[in-house]
């Protein structure tokens, strides 16, 4: 199985219970296994439009489902969840991003790894990096210093809400991730799941 990471990210109506049915959808998707989530952190919106704040997590998986089969995955979860079309940066009911795929990298096509603006989003690596700190992009370099390099990230706020409340064997919200380098492809033991708070 490869180690996966995923970005997760809501603005419209219940942003929590969005980011939690996103967990549970992908919990119970053949072929993915949920290993680490990290806490909520509330981000003002990137781009143009007018609108809400942001709810954002992390997760970490591990799958043997292709790229392009887990980019599917997460697109077939956003339409059963009612995500609508609309202008790019815009609000979404959720948003489910194919952040890193082991060492894998791609360049064209619908899909681009690593993920082409997470190195530019504190929202992305903040919690990101609460599951996996030493984690690095399979060129070799350290998220940790990406993130250093965005200057103040103040405006990343941790909110309350654990987003595995009804977690299955195997998921542990929050709490590091063993692993290193984004490439590193081994299958992890399961963790137990942490009690909700």
């Amino acid at each position: 199985m490869t180690r996966a990471y995923l970005g997760l990210g809501s603005n419209l109506g219940d942003r929590l219970e969005a980011l939690r049915r996103a967990v549970r959808e992908l919990a119970t998707t053949p072929g993915i296994v949920v290993r680490h989530v990290s806490s909520c952190y509330e981000t003002a919106p990137v781009g143009p439009v007018n609108q809400g704040d942001f709810l954002n997590a992390a997760l970490a998986i591990d799958t043997d489902l292709l790229p392009e089969e887990l980019l599917g995955a997460c697109k077939a979860i956003e339409a059963r969840m009612g995500r609508q079309a609309r202008q790019r940066w815009g609000p979404r009911e959720i948003d489910i991003d194919l952040l890193l795929f082991g060492s894998v990298t791609l360049q064209g096509g619908n899909l681009i790894l690593p993920h082409p603006e997470m190195t530019q989003r504190a929202f992305v690596l903040v919690p990101l990096l609460e599951i996996a700190p030493g984690l690095t992009l399979p060129d070799g370099r350290p998220l940790r210093a990406l993130l250093a390099n965005l200057g103040d990230v103040s405006g990343i706020r941790k909110r309350d809400g654990d987003l595995s409340p009804e977690a299955p064997p195997g998921v542990q919200a929050s709490g590091a991730d063993a692993t290193g380098p984004a490439g590193s492809e081994r299958a992890h033991a399961a963790v137990p799941a942490r009690d909700a708070q």
